[in-house]
């Protein structure tokens, strides 16, 4: 059985909640593919500070839905008409700081990505380093990225150790999706 703070706990104890499970099973901590994907899980991740990682869940095909299918390049271009549209979309969380987080870090990352040659060749050009060290690049990169949605970005996307427990059975699955660099 998982160790009982972990969220392989909370997810066996919940044998209902086919949202948190879906979650656990197929995304939570395994790599992430694109970097409009990556740029999704860091949408998430902001909408979700002071709310439940649950609301977000229930909502992220809203919010997929809400920001272009987490287009990098085109949420980058939004203007006011879009920051509106968002501001009044009741499926997704409607804060005009986070809304403004999303549209300024889809621009941040589209530098990031010439100069790096993408989002996720950034994040690996900086693996690895300690949570604190991430928060500190975070902080100084983007907007609305403070030490726990950092790590929960970070860890849910499979750059920071510790998504899943060792005994959850997911955890040998996920080491061996990972690339070379992240288990050395």
């Amino acid at each position: 059985m998982p160790a009982s703070n972990s969220y392989c706990a909370f997810v066996a104890d919940k044998a209902l909640d086919e949202v948190n499970r879906y979650y656990h099973d197929n995304d939570y901590g395994f790599p992430i593919e694109t970097d409009d994907e990556l740029f999704g899980r860091l949408i998430l991740e902001i909408n979700q500070a002071g709310l439940s990682w649950n609301t977000i869940l229930v909502k992220q095909n809203n919010f997929r839905k809400a920001y272009s299918k987490f287009s990098i390049s085109k949420v980058a271009a939004y203007k006011e008409k879009q920051r509106q549209r968002l501001l009044n979309d009741a499926g997704i969380i409607r804060n005009r700081l986070k809304i403004d987080a999303a549209i300024h870090n889809a621009g941040v990352i589209k530098g990031l990505q010439k100069e790096y040659g993408s989002f996720s060749g950034w994040l690996d050009h900086h693996h690895p380093l300690e949570k604190d060290q991430w928060v500190k690049l975070f902080k100084k990169t983007f907007k609305f990225t403070g030490g726990e949605i950092t790590g929960e970005f970070l860890m849910s996307s499979g750059y920071l150790a510790g998504a899943h427990s060792d005994d959850c059975p997911l955890y040998k699955k996920i080491l061996k999706k990972k690339p070379a660099w992240t288990t050395s």
